[in-house]
């Protein structure tokens, strides 16, 4: 029996009949206070003040937190060549589109990932999930997205499925329509992607494609997702970041697991959204390593029945791997509450991935996936930004460096 003892708060974040947290759900973080959570083969049995007869392993958790591991929603985990270099040209005022058009932007990533061994992207990404698992994700959804022909696009989800079998963390693999080749027309690209798409079905769950101004059209997403979903795979969307050209209003004719970005998302697609349990994730990471001013409308989306989720958005552009720097914008540039953002970054995030069954919460009879966070008090997450609060990761019971 292993037992973390001592807990200052215990955050359960109660299960919500198998579906994501909406509106007032979201402030509901289960809080036990003083208390322990026994643990017996990976599994918790138990949360109560008492201590069971025979201990074979304690964990201190006093004057401290223990809450579920983060969950990061959307990431562009696997590419090889960061841009460190476009900096300097948004600090000149230019736009995500003319950053790409002159040369940088996904393009650049492209060209550097499709010459990158499988070996390489390997080494690239582990360091990024190292990063991850410090500060206290332990499930993510990984998207492919660089490679753009069928060829490169396995590569990388080989190394997105290496990854989950050689580190303690639960991945759900996405493959990522992502931008229209240079020289090809998109109609074309789509045919010959739709047509390919079940050569990626022993390496994907999930596809998601890239819904915008300067990607594909509603049009040619509708084409791409109805053979996907002929396929079985479970359907994601990036929609509405740059502009609105009506790809999120494709919700009235499929269920998403996700849709993620939403910047510019009208009140009546939100409204369409409510009636599902479709979870929008919000990225704040990325207006805000754009110099953006206007971020996601967290309250409009919870002040009206959408679950939301928030997520790293991790990738060249917006180059972080740490939630917790997540939660902190989400409560000062999206205005969502701390406990909004717990749920947000731990339950919701584990709907929108695929998840639930193993990660977002602490419940009898589920995976001790958990992390200690050095913090007397749950409302010092996000408060307290800058730093990794993480003191212990668990998975399965087991602590993990």
């Amino acid at each position: 029996m292993i037992v973390i003892e001592n807990a200052s708060e215990i955050l359960t974040i109660p299960h919500g009949y198998n579906k994501p947290k909406k509106g007032n759900e979201m402030r509901d973080l289960g809080i036990i206070k003083n208390s322990n959570i026994w643990i017996d083969r990976g599994k918790i049995i138990k949360i109560t003040k008492e201590l069971p007869d025979k201990i074979e392993e304690k964990i201190d958790a006093s004057g401290k937190i223990v809450m579920p591991a983060f969950v990061d929603p959307h990431t562009h985990l696997v590419f090889s060549g960061i841009r460190d270099f476009e900096l300097s040209l948004k600090m000149q005022g230019k736009s995500y589109l003319e950053i790409q058009n002159a040369g940088g932007g996904i393009y650049y990533t492209v060209d550097k990932t499709r010459n990158a061994s499988e070996e390489e992207l390997y080494e690239e990404s582990s360091k990024r999930l190292e990063y991850m698992v410090k500060h206290g994700t332990l499930g993510a959804e990984a998207k492919s997205g660089y490679g753009i022909d069928i060829e490169n696009e396995i590569k990388m989800l080989k190394v997105i499925k290496r990854l989950s079998e050689n580190y303690s963390i639960e991945i759900s693999p996405t493959f990522l329509l992502h931008i229209i080749p240079k020289n090809r027309e998109e109609k074309e690209y789509v045919e010959y992607i739709s047509d390919n798409i079940e050569k990626i079905k022993d390496y994907a769950k999930n596809v998601d494609v890239f819904c915008d101004k300067g990607a594909f059209s509603k049009e040619s997403t509708e084409l791409f997702l109805k053979k996907a979903k002929e396929q079985g795979f479970k359907l994601k969307m990036h929609a509405d970041e740059l502009e609105y050209i009506g790809c999120s209003s494709l919700i009235k004719k499929f269920d998403f697991i996700s849709m993620d970005h939403l910047l510019k998302t009208p009140d009546e697609i939100i409204n369409e959204m409510s009636k599902k349990n479709t979870v929008a994730v919000l990225l704040p990471g990325t207006p805000f390593t754009l110099f953006q001013e206007s971020f996601s409308d967290a309250r409009k989306f919870i002040k009206n029945n959408v679950a939301v989720a928030i997520g790293t958005d991790l990738n060249p552009n917006c180059y972080t791997e740490n939630m917790q720097e997540i939660i902190s914008l989400s409560i000062y540039r999206m205005r969502m509450t701390v406990e909004e953002a717990i749920v947000a970054s731990t339950y919701n995030a584990a709907f929108a991935s695929g998840l639930q069954d193993k990660l977002g919460s602490i419940e009898v009879g589920k995976d001790a996936n958990l992390i200690i966070m050095d913090a007397k008090s749950y409302t010092e997450i996000g408060y307290h930004f800058g730093v990794n609060l993480v003191t212990e990761i668990i998975k399965k019971g087991k602590v993990i460096s």
